[in-house]
């Protein structure tokens, strides 16, 4: 579909852990792009018409190139202005990062979403969901036992394309998160909730209508 835009065009949902990675990177780059923020019970044509799958985050570009997967958005934005060096230089940098990305956007979402929702899936008790759940955030504990972030001292691509699912995953059940055995994890966790980066994306803006006044981010 043909942006008319200025900008970049970024359809995200606040909440959605996709969409807040998505806007973490496009932040923390300061590209520039107009946010329309969409109800997802009720999206509107001109997503469905940009990306007919109709989950976001979707970026639709100038030039017509749509990218409709969160982590390809962070890769569009970190490949303009990587100035917080969150994109892994070495080898073995790149091979953890990939690894632990794979492992969150596959079976642990997997398990979050039984965990989130455990009266879609009835075959187990939550209880059973969260302890699947659990393998994932001890080996991130084990990692932050010896580091402030996943992949060392400073926060990386892998840090911020994760942090948006643990924060999903503790918001569940809140005490149960925070009275665990995973401090590491839960240090780590604050830190991120904490910064202005994530205040800077988590501003609340009105639901998008096609009369609107462009809103840039």
């Amino acid at each position: 579909m043909e942006n008319h835009s200025l900008y970049p065009v970024l359809y995200s949902f606040r909440r959605c852990p996709y969409a807040i990675r998505a806007r973490f990177a496009i932040k923390v780059c300061n590209v520039k792009v107009e946010l329309r923020e969409v109800v997802l019970a009720d999206k509107p044509d001109e997503l469905l018409s940009c990306s007919p799958k109709g989950t976001v985050p979707v970026l639709c570009l100038s030039n017509g190139t749509v990218i409709d997967e969160s982590l390809d958005i962070m890769m569009w934005a970190l490949a303009q202005n990587d100035q917080e060096n969150w994109l892994p230089k070495t080898k073995e940098a790149k091979q953890k990062t990939a690894s632990l990305i794979d492992l969150n956007d596959n079976s642990f979402k997997t398990q979050l979403n039984h965990y989130k929702y455990p009266d879609r899936f009835p075959e187990h008790l939550q209880t059973h969901y969260r302890q699947e759940a659990e393998v994932f955030l001890q080996q991130l504990d084990n990692n932050l036992k010896e580091n402030t972030y996943l992949l060392g001292d400073l926060i990386t691509l892998a840090d911020m394309a994760i942090s948006p699912f643990i924060r999903q995953f503790a918001s569940v059940d809140r005490g149960w998160f925070d009275n665990s055995s995973y401090t590491s994890l839960q240090k780590w966790l604050a830190t991120v909730l904490a910064s202005p980066l994530f205040f800077g994306v988590m501003e609340k803006y009105p639901r998008w209508e096609k009369n609107n006044s462009v809103l840039i981010f």
